[in-house]
């Protein structure tokens, strides 16, 4: 039997990570003298590497700007993250849904637009680190809509694409799923409402973590 791999995006669909990122990118902003965007236009771009992030936020501003709000951006969300200013919980009910998954023979991946630092210290805060065969961060593959994180988790699990599904909260993870010729699953309760990710061409979309597993469960099986 060929191995199957569930491949989770972290921001806004592990984890409510909203108000450290905004905090964060206003953060940034600032430093540079900007008036920071609009907790709404930030939430939209949670999931792209944070340089394109920056650059749909600022486009008037030039590529070294883009850089420099960037690591502004990096230095605000490790100082807030050392103080314990913004917690980023895990959504309720993720802890039991990879349960079901491994007992039900899924390996279980990560594939986020958080650097290897930021998304290494997310999970080692909730006790997770040790659930994931694979963690493809923006940092070193190229970020979603790209397929290559999904082409890394891939050779890296050893599972084939027919039994590969992305778990994610955007429709830059959807995308990502379809450039890689893999399922996906939109998740109700990120950054991202429903129906743009089923327009992007997510296969199925849950409410919450009760109902991943069998969806999960149900798409890789049947055909």
């Amino acid at each position: 039997m060929s191995l199957k791999l569930a491949l989770f995006d972290c921001d806004g669909t592990l984890v409510d990570s909203q108000y450290a990122i905004v905090a964060a990118m206003e953060a940034g902003f600032a430093a540079h003298g900007l008036v920071p965007p609009a907790a709404r236009d930030v939430r939209r771009v949670v999931g792209l590497p944070l340089v394109e992030a920056v650059a749909r936020l600022a486009p008037a501003q030039t590529p070294d700007a883009h850089d420099a709000i960037s690591e502004a951006y990096k230095a605000a969300f490790y100082r807030n993250r050392l103080a314990g200013t913004y917690p980023e919980p895990l959504f309720d009910g993720v802890v039991a849904a990879l349960d079901a998954l491994e007992a039900a023979g899924f390996l279980l991946g990560i594939a986020t637009g958080k650097s290897r630092r930021g998304l290494d210290a997310t999970l080692a805060h909730h006790g997770l680190a040790h659930r994931f065969v694979s963690l493809q961060t923006s940092d070193r593959v190229a970020g979603k809509p790209s397929p290559d994180m999904v082409y890394a988790a891939l050779a890296e699990s050893g599972a084939d694409a027919a039994g590969t599904v992305v778990i994610g909260d955007t429709s830059f993870d959807i995308l990502m799923a379809r450039n890689a010729g893999v399922r996906s699953i939109g998740v109700a309760w990120g950054y991202h409402d429903g129906a743009e990710l089923l327009a992007a061409g997510a296969d199925l979309l849950v409410q919450d973590y009760r109902a991943l597993p069998d969806a999960v469960m149900g798409l890789l099986v049947r055909d």
